[in-house]
């Protein structure tokens, strides 16, 4: 069994994590640490603080007892506020306290969108604009170019953990373009894995979800993507799990 150890910001969403490995029935394990939040705000220097090292740096030290075979610090936000370079050094920071590989939900859309040979996206966004921009800015030091943004201004994860799929499938569809190849939503905050499927029936086009990029990350580092049942385009590729 592969193990894919969990590092998530305060509680939102991080309920979305054992109900798919529930729904997985052994097939990933997630062990899940929270870690410490000083002020749930979709903020700029709120967000540079959730994600210092120190914060990390404990929640990994907690994580390392789960014996993963690679973590991911399951935070949008929390990562690409810091570039991309920042983000590579949260990453590497983490790793070196597991010990094993370590990336982050930012890394992993720009990622996953490399894999699927998508350029052109557009964003649903929680966030207030200031904040998305960070995004935007971030996809396109990787060459990935937004062609539509919406930005919802939720300014705290606890409120966009409360969003209904109804709510979630209804602010993707706003987002999206006929340009976008795919849209990206990036909140680890929003609960989107039961319903990815949902989102691609929706819109009619590859939807990437913090959530899900975050699992197929974790997955790739830890060496092998399986192909996984209602998680969308990006987990139809991967290699058979028999």
């Amino acid at each position: 069994m592969v193990t894919v150890g969990l590092l998530y910001p305060g509680h939102s969403a991080e309920d979305d994590y054992p109900a798919l490995e529930a729904r997985l029935n052994g097939t990933v394990k997630l062990p899940l640490v929270i870690t410490s939040v000083g002020e749930d705000a979709h903020r700029v220097d709120a967000l540079l603080d959730l994600g210092r090292a120190e914060r990390l740096a404990e929640g990994a030290a907690e994580l390392k007892q789960s014996h993963p075979d690679a973590v991911m610090w399951a935070c949008t936000s929390g990562s690409f506020v810091f570039g991309r370079e920042g983000a590579n050094i949260q990453a590497g920071g983490i790793a070196q306290v597991v010990g094993v590989p370590a990336s982050s939900t930012s890394i992993a859309f720009v990622d996953a969108c490399k894999a699927l040979d998508i350029y052109k996206v557009a964003v649903a966004a929680s966030y207030p604009e200031d904040v998305a921009q960070h995004f935007v800015r971030f996809l396109a030091a990787a060459g990935i170019e937004v062609v539509s943004m919406g930005s919802n201004g939720i300014v705290t994860a606890a409120e966009v953990g409360t969003l209904t799929p109804d709510q979630v499938i209804d602010m993707v569809k706003a987002a999206d373009h006929p340009d976008a190849e795919a849209v990206l939503v990036p909140d680890t905050a929003m609960h989107t894995l039961a319903i990815v499927d949902d989102l691609e029936t929706a819109t009619g086009k590859t939807v990437l979800t913090a959530n899900q990029v975050t699992l197929w990350k974790g997955l790739e580092l830890a060496g092998r993507v399986p192909s996984l049942p209602n998680l969308g385009t990006l987990f139809e590729t991967g290699e058979s799990s028999q």
